[in-house]
């Protein structure tokens, strides 16, 4: 059985694509059982909304508690200067060219916002 899992690949800064899909997409995936777990990637200019917006880092807050996982690109972090905010939200930061190569090559379920 293929695994029951979504990443959710989040690349763009936009403030409304970031409230109006990412967050709510991955909170009704992990409150309706669309998924069994749901993963959040936070990659390039995502960083730096998340550490730079409240409204954004209240809506990450409230996927926590209800089991949507994030993740951050740590090389993107440091690049933007965001690792303190990223890690102060408890956003998990790692290198995540490899790991996402891995992911695609095998076939995983990627949606890229």
């Amino acid at each position: 059985m293929k695994n029951n899992h979504l990443y959710i690949l989040w690349t763009n800064d936009n403030e409304l694509t970031a409230e109006h899909m990412v967050m709510m997409y991955s909170k009704n995936a992990v409150l309706r059982n669309w998924w069994d777990k749901v993963t959040v990637i936070i990659w390039g200019a995502t960083s730096k909304l998340v550490a730079e917006n409240t409204n954004i880092q209240n809506l990450i807050k409230e996927g926590q508690e209800v089991g949507v996982e994030f993740s951050g690109c740590l090389a993107c972090a440091k690049n933007l200067g965001t690792v303190e905010k990223l890690t102060e939200l408890e956003i998990e930061l790692k290198l995540w060219g490899e790991p996402l190569t891995d992911l695609i090559k095998i076939g995983e379920h990627i949606l890229t916002v």
